[in-house]
């Protein structure tokens, strides 16, 4: 039996004005939905992120030195002597300013792959937008480095020793994805970098790693370690072991660099693995996709309930209608498939403008905030899930019209 359109169109221009608010929460929450399913998933990659480091094995130890007049270097040689003969540790090295992927504590730079690049951004006295010039993450720290954060030489070698002891930075080791940047197709190795103390030779490539902050206005691999080991009586030192082992040997690090020169500081929050380091950094990325998630599916739980309601009312006044309908030979399929169709319609209209609203939201919310672009796709998925929504919210309403017994309609009143 074919559905006559007719008087469900008929019946929704009876109700246009209940039928056009429904419709306008359902064109604002397929919005709003919409483009909260994106964040999420954008938030949710974002947390994901591999930093490139072998993060279910570092711990990361900082002591705060009081002695000013405390020979830094010497310092550092004997902290890392101790560091390594602790039982469990793997590698052990100290890092410059603490500087790691996802700490916050950055430490950038520009350089350019040749030194007519390099004039034209001193000239603009800055590398941003001139060709052949990138800014970029820097880290370093002293030897051992590679070997105590896990990082991938893929080409060339690593600093020599000589190398991390000058007083001006004389080698240095880019990231895969900033090679590619700079010499696409070739190899980096025995290139010169410009932007320094002069031309600087790159010596090896790594895998990508992340910068300590991202999302700054430059690719997140866009990395470069430098030879320069600053030692300082304050140092962050990195300890590698096995997962199970970090908890103990960040606490043996923590008492031998206590004993191992003059007093220093090492404050309970200077003792952290790696996951906590990540899991602080996201915390904020956490919180809202929480926040989001809850708004999001309150939303729909609102919308759920507005839909069903209104079926609920409507049923309610149209059960002598319905009855006539039975006794004149509509079956209950019949009947539920009216509900079903005219559920389709409103909801149908308000996904139309819902994606509309949620196209237009996305280019606020760019022009705004900086936000990516919405990808197409997600379109259709938020319009699936309210109509699937609205097929949910009606179909008790419509169940309970198809009991309603023919014998209704022929009633007085």
């Amino acid at each position: 039996m074919a559905l006559p359109l007719k008087p469900i169109l008929s019946a929704l221009r009876h109700h246009r004005l209940t039928a056009a608010l429904l419709t306008l929460q359902v064109a604002l929450t397929c919005a709003i939905v919409i483009n909260a399913g994106f964040l999420l998933v954008e938030r949710i990659q974002r947390i994901d992120t591999a930093s490139g480091l072998v993060e279910d094995e570092l711990s990361v130890v900082s002591a705060r030195g009081l002695d000013e007049s405390a020979n830094a270097a010497a310092q550092q040689r004997t902290d890392l002597a101790a560091l390594r003969a602790l039982d469990g540790v793997k590698a052990a090295a100290a890092i410059n300013g603490g500087s790691l992927p996802l700490s916050s504590n950055i430490d950038m730079s520009g350089a350019c792959a040749s030194q007519a690049d390099f004039d034209r951004a001193k000239a603009a006295r800055d590398t941003r937008g001139i060709a052949g010039c990138i800014s970029m993450s820097l880290y370093s720290g002293s030897d051992g480095m590679l070997e105590a954060l896990g990082l991938r030489l893929l080409a060339g070698r690593d600093f020599t020793a000589a190398e991390r002891e000058a007083d001006k930075i004389t080698a240095v080791i880019v990231s895969r994805t900033l090679a590619q940047r700079l010499w696409p197709g070739e190899s980096p190795v025995g290139k010169q970098l410009y932007g320094f103390e002069g031309p600087v030779p790159v010596v090896g490539m790594i895998a990508d790693i992340l910068s300590p902050v991202l999302g700054i206005g430059v690719d997140d691999h866009m990395v470069m370690l430098t030879a320069r080991n600053r030692a300082e009586i304050s140092s962050t030192y990195v300890l590698r072991s096995a997962p199970q082992d970090r908890q103990r040997v960040m606490h043996a690090a923590a008492a031998a660099l206590d004993k191992a020169g003059p007093v220093r500081l090492i404050p309970e929050d200077g003792q952290r693995t790696y996951s906590q380091i990540r899991r602080n950094y996201f915390q904020r990325d956490t919180t809202m996709l929480g926040l989001l998630l809850a708004s999001s599916l309150a939303l729909l739980f609102v919308t759920a309930l507005g839909i069903g309601g209104l079926a609920n009312f409507w049923v309610g006044q149209r059960t002598r209608q319905i009855g006539i309908r039975r006794a004149v030979g509509a079956t209950r399929r019949d009947i539920l498939r009216h509900f079903q169709t005219e559920n389709f319609l409103i909801v149908g209209a308000g996904v139309v403008l819902g994606m509309l609203l949620a196209y237009g939201l996305n280019q606020l919310l760019m022009r705004q905030y900086e936000l990516d672009r919405l990808p197409l796709f997600y379109l259709p998925i938020g319009a699936a899930v309210l109509w699937a929504l609205g097929q949910l919210a009606v179909l008790g309403p419509a169940l309970r019209a198809t009991r309603v017994p023919p014998a209704i309609g022929t009633r007085g009143g």
